[in-house]
């Protein structure tokens, strides 16, 4: 009971609330564009709803204009913890299964890949030169 109490005042106050940072989303736009593209390129003046148009394809297009600790992008961070989770373990697996020759390739070539440049262990640079 008290759940839909508090949702008969939160769903309105949040349908004002996004109105209005839709609001000034769109005159901000609008009167960052009309300040500064008409004089330096010789561009017209747009309106309020072709700014907030504008403010819409950018956000569609680069995501952006969101908080960065929401959860979308916390979800995205989990998923790249546990992708690099898994690939660490099945990279664990197959070094676990190789020869110790095939160990020593994979771990000179990972060096190198990673710019840590050749190792230093035995058999792994070029040949000292006699003269």
């Amino acid at each position: 009971m008290n759940i839909r109490r508090n949702l008969i005042w939160i769903v309105p106050a949040a349908i004002a609330g996004i109105t209005v940072v839709m609001f000034i989303g769109g005159q901000i736009v609008m009167r960052l564009w009309n300040w500064l593209l008409p004089p330096m390129f010789g561009w017209h003046a747009i309106t309020f709803w072709q700014a907030f148009g504008l403010l819409a394809l950018c956000r569609i297009l680069f995501g952006g204009f969101g908080s960065h600790g929401s959860g979308r992008s916390g979800m995205r961070g989990n998923m790249r913890e546990r992708m690099a989770q898994r690939m660490a373990e099945r990279t664990a697996e197959r070094v676990k299964n190789m020869t110790p020759e095939e160990r020593e390739l994979f771990e000179r070539r990972l060096r190198e890949c990673g710019g840590y440049g050749p190792s230093t262990g035995a058999g792994t640079g070029p040949a000292p030169s006699a003269g």
